[in-house]
């Protein structure tokens, strides 16, 4: 089992639908770390650390979204695992 930190920023119709919420419940069903914020350009950014095939599944995830969300795009950038979390938070 290999482990996995990443940084995700996520565009589209991503604030206001959910986003954040969503990953959250998603990431505690996968034993993902972290934590999920919304950022003032409209994008949402999230960092996950956990087992690697379970943070692919996020990241998977994170393409589609929610039901009323419109993802346009992920960006990942791959960090160095530190197991820096223990739990996964919505930040405000």
């Amino acid at each position: 089992m290999s482990n996995q930190r990443v940084r995700l920023f996520v565009t589209g119709k991503v604030q206001g639908v959910f986003f954040r919420q969503s990953l959250k419940v998603m990431a505690k069903e996968n034993d993902i770390f972290g934590w999920v914020r919304n950022l003032q350009d409209g994008r949402v950014e999230s960092v996950l650390e956990g087992d690697e095939e379970k943070v692919i599944k996020l990241i998977e995830w994170a393409r589609v979204g929610p039901a009323n969300s419109r993802v346009k795009q992920v960006d990942i950038q791959n960090e160095k695992f530190i197991a820096e979390f223990s739990k996964f938070s919505v930040l405000y």
